[in-house]
This record gives C-alpha cells, sequence and structure tokens, in this order.
C-alpha cells in the first residue's frame, strides 16, 4: 500500500492510498479519529479535517446493522463486517472511494448536512462530465441523489413533463460518527468491473442496477 500526504489548507488534508486492503485502512481511520476526539477533549485542539482518497483492494463490507441475507453468493472476495451505517456494497480497483474524516462539530454542521454535501459532491462532478459531452444523446441524463435511499443515481429525462426514468445507482455512501466526527464515506464507480455487485443486493436493494462513470463518458 502506498500513502501519499498533501496539505490543502491549514483545515484540511488530502492522503491518498493506493491497493489498499480494507482492514488495516479501517483500523487507521478509526485510530486517526480516535486521536482527533482525545486532542480536542483533552487540550481543545481543532484538528485539519481530512479526505481519504482510497483505491482498495477486492472487498464487501457489511455495515453495522447490515443483514447476511443481501449476500447472494460466496465468491473468493473477502467480506468484512464494519461500523459504518448502510448494508452491503463492494469496494475494488477502477472506484473512487473517498473517506470523510471531519470535525462536524466545528464545521457547524449535522449529519443530514454531512449526507448532503457529499451527495451534492458527487452529482457535480458527474453531472460536470455528463454535460462536457460532445454526443446530444447524453445530455439528457443527469445525477442525482434520492431521499429516501442514500447515494447518486442516473436518471433519463422522459417524453413526460418533468419526469425522470431512473437508469441505476452510480455512487454509494456510509458513515460512522463518532464524538461529532465523521469517517468512512463515499464510493463512486469509474471504470470497475461492475460483475462484483452480481454476489450481493447493493447497500440492500435486490435488483438494483449499478453503473460506472466510464460507460457514460470517455
Amino acid at each position: 500500500m502506498q500513502n501519499t500526504t498533501q496539505q490543502l489548507n491549514d483545515t484540511l488534508i488530502s492522503k491518498s492510498l493506493t491497493t489498499a486492503d480494507y482492514v488495516p485502512t479501517l483500523d487507521a481511520m478509526l485510530a486517526r479519529t480516535l486521536a482527533r476526539i482525545d486532542l480536542k477533549k483533552q487540550q481543545g485542539l481543532r484538528t485539519p479535517d481530512e479526505l481519504w482518497i482510497v483505491d482498495h483492494n477486492d472487498v464487501y463490507t457489511l455495515g453495522q446493522a447490515g443483514k447476511e441475507e443481501h449476500i447472494l453468493q460466496r465468491t473468493n472476495t473477502p467480506i468484512i463486517k464494519t461500523d459504518r451505517g448502510g448494508q452491503v456494497t463492494w469496494h475494488g480497483h477502477g472506484q473512487l472511494v473517498i473517506y470523510w474524516l471531519f470535525d462536524l462539530n466545528s464545521l457547524g454542521w449535522s449529519v443530514r448536512n454531512l449526507v448532503s454535501h457529499a451527495e451534492q459532491a458527487i452529482e457535480d462532478v458527474i453531472n460536470d462530465c455528463l454535460q462536457n459531452l460532445a454526443s446530444s444523446d447524453t445530455t439528457a441524463i443527469s445525477a442525482h441523489a434520492r431521499r429516501d435511499a442514500p447515494g447518486v443515481y442516473l436518471y433519463a429525462d422522459t417524453s413526460v413533463a418533468d419526469d425522470k426514468m431512473m437508469l441505476g445507482k452510480m455512487a454509494s455512501l456510509g458513515f460512522k460518527i463518532k464524538h461529532g466526527f465523521s469517517y468512512h464515506g463515499i464510493a463512486l464507480n469509474l471504470n470497475c468491473d461492475l460483475s462484483a455487485f452480481n454476489a450481493i443486493n447493493p447497500c440492500g436493494y435486490a435488483g438494483m442496477q449499478m453503473l460506472r462513470l466510464s460507460d457514460f463518458v470517455a
């Protein structure tokens, strides 16, 4: 696993991890969060928030309240129980994972604010890619979040006014909050092998069609 860290400003650090195994990454993320909590409680220190940009080795992760019934098929890919919210998902090469290690209280954010900011960031990136396409066939497709099912989905305009048809899900998210600090984060499918999702009900939704950005943009 390769690790590079960049100070973006006084309140934000970016860290990149490649070919990262899940468990050591989770352990490091939790250890960093607990250290930040301790520094704030004991010394009143506001430590910089962190974005961990991760390329994971293949893994299925099952959320804290996840149900194993959503694992449809056992494969050689490890299944790890973890402490984030949500059900089962897959991480692996060709997927962009970004963990948000944020001090929510110092930011003045609620958990809903965190989720909304994360979904909006994903929407902005995907829609920017779609809008820059030369092909008119793709301009009617746009990315949107759903209040009833966290994540970001692609929709196509239909002939009915203000009606859009959902094509599938392109990004997932799941967080854990501990003493006002967040960790875990978002996963955006770039050019991964989507067949990995066939072994599960993605995020607990049977029959959910998973999408990747490379099928819509060059």
